[in-house]
């Protein structure tokens, strides 16, 4: 678990997990009051039920599970959210999931579908071009372009796999520098070296990478002084 209360104090959103791949119903109701109060929106970051794996393992989920449990786990953080006087107003999948469903039809439908069996008021977090975002505005969900501060691209504009050398990033100042790009270029450079396009309304950092609040401010310092706006997704 990362330092939540601190990151709360630097971030505009929070994606809090459901309890399927992470989090709880004690953690998840505490986390919504401090987003609440730091007047941070409050993402559902759905995910497989892989507790063991943090939800990082892919997993074969028959469309009708997966669409249910998307359900469940939105309505479970709403609850716990609008006990603190708060509302969920996006879902992110997480993981696994989330990397599965650039690219995989069935089970991007099936997400879209536990979306709006919770609600058409909710937007869709992922990565720009990928399927479910697709599948997302044809069904008239509004959604949200995704870039990865921690995150090492490929050419191709997907991320390097966990699995692999330089995948996940370190240095504050280094990925300060690179958000502050993608922020007034809309590119960010792959790990090959090549120049990627990147459209992206959210700018993600990892709770759970080392020295995470440390990146977080570092990144939302450089914006600041790059004259970068920031603010919750969707808000201008």
């Amino acid at each position: 678990m990362g330092d939540d209360e601190a990151m709360l104090q630097v971030v505009t959103s929070a994606n809090i997990a459901c309890g399927f791949h992470a989090g709880d119903a004690v953690t998840a109701r505490r986390t919504a009051r401090l987003a609440a109060r730091n007047g941070v929106a409050i993402g559902a970051h759905v995910g497989y039920r892989d507790l063991a794996g943090f939800g990082r393992r892919d997993l074969d989920v028959d469309a009708e599970t997966l669409a249910d449990e998307t359900l469940y786990q939105i309505g479970a953080l709403r609850a716990l959210a609008a006990a603190e006087g708060a509302r969920v107003s996006y879902v992110k999948p997480h993981g696994a999931l989330y990397n599965r469903i650039v690219h995989d039809e069935v089970q991007a439908s099936a997400v879209i579908d536990g979306i709006l069996a919770a609600g058409d008021d909710l937007a869709v977090m992922g990565l720009p071009g990928s399927r479910v975002l697709r599948l997302a505005a044809d069904r008239g969900l509004r959604v949200l372009r995704e870039a990865f501060a921690d995150r090492a691209y490929r050419a191709d504009g997907t991320l390097v796999p966990r699995s692999e050398p330089g995948a996940v990033l370190h240095d504050p100042e280094a990925i300060a520098a690179r958000v502050v790009e993608l922020a007034t270029t809309a590119t960010m450079t792959a790990i090959t070296g090549e120049s990627v396009a990147i459209q992206a309304d959210s700018v993600c950092v990892h709770g759970d990478t080392p020295g995470a609040v440390a990146i977080a401010r570092a990144v939302r310092t450089a914006l600041d002084r790059a004259g970068v706006e920031v603010a919750p997704p969707g808000v201008s």
